[in-house]
This record gives C-alpha cells, structure tokens and sequence, in this order.
C-alpha cells in the first residue's frame, strides 16, 4: 500500500483534531460553564433533568467522535515513520503514544458506563419523580459529576501524552 497523498493526510488529521476538540470541548463546556450554573439555579431534581437532556444530545456526538478518532488514529499511525509495532515502548514517542491509547481505552470505559449505567438509572428516577429520594437524585448526581470530571482528567492526560510524543 502507497502513502497517502498529503492532502489526503491533511484531512485525516484534521478531522482527528476536529473531532479531539469537539470531544474534549464538550467535556470541558459541561465541567466549567453547565454543571455550575445549573447547580446556582436549578433545584436537584430539575439539574439532573437539565443534565440527563443535555447529555442524550451529546452523547451521539461523542461516539461519533471517538468512532472518528480511531479510524483517524490508525490510519496516522500506519503512516508515522515513528511506528514501530504495537505495544512497543523503545522510544519516548512509542511510549506516548501506547500511554495515550491506554488513557483513551479507559476514557471509552467511563464514556460506557455513563451511557449504559449512570444515564439510565437517572432517567429512570426521573420517570417517578414524586417518588424519587432526594438522597438517591444525589448519589446520582455525585456519580454523573464524579464521570464527567474523570473524563476531563483523562482528556487533559492524552493531550499531554500527545504533546510528549509530538516534542519526540
């Protein structure tokens, strides 16, 4: 298989930074500007309700977005010269870059268990919502933040290892 052309390579990684900085942008825009505004003027119930709402609009952008990222990822790593074999650890930029595959396995985990587990058990609670135990709407809303903040880190972690294999 040839190289691809540059302009073809240009696209490709353009949509691995669009699709990094829409990710990470979203993720940042909810821990800074949503989450804190909402808990200054909505009651418990109706900030999960906010967030529950918010998060069903951006969580198909999200997957959409790291379905990107690794079709975009492996193709520029296929054409790194810097590519030496999976799992390879014999320069600082294999080292980066197995590190920040690792950060994003993990993030994809998280990711998971928002969609799967934490989003459906406040929906759920929401349904009854005369019924709902204000404890259990904070547990809930404790476990949504606890996600998305561990999010952040991981994001802010694989741009760093990013960065260490871009100085290599």
């Amino acid at each position: 298989m040839s190289a691809p052309s540059t302009p073809v390579l240009a696209v490709i990684f353009w949509l691995h930074m669009l699709a990094t900085v829409t990710w990470i942008g979203s993720l940042a825009a909810i821990n800074f500007l949503v989450l804190p505004a909402s808990r200054r003027t909505l009651n418990l119930a109706d900030q999960l309700s906010f967030i529950s709402a918010l998060q069903k609009r951006l969580e198909p952008l999200a997957w959409f977005c790291m379905g990107l990222l690794l079709v975009t990822g492996l193709f520029q790593l296929s054409t790194s010269p810097h590519y030496d074999g999976f799992l390879s650890v014999s320069t600082q930029w294999s080292l980066a870059i197995l590190i920040k595959h690792g950060l994003a396995v993990l993030m994809v985990v998280v990711s998971a268990i928002q969609t799967w587990e934490v989003l459906p058990a406040i929906q759920r609670i929401l349904l009854k919502r005369e019924k709902a135990a204000e404890e259990e709407l904070a547990r809930l809303q404790k476990k949504e933040l606890l996600i998305l903040r561990v999010n952040l880190l991981l994001s802010a972690l694989i741009l760093g290892a990013t960065a260490l294999a871009r100085v290599s």
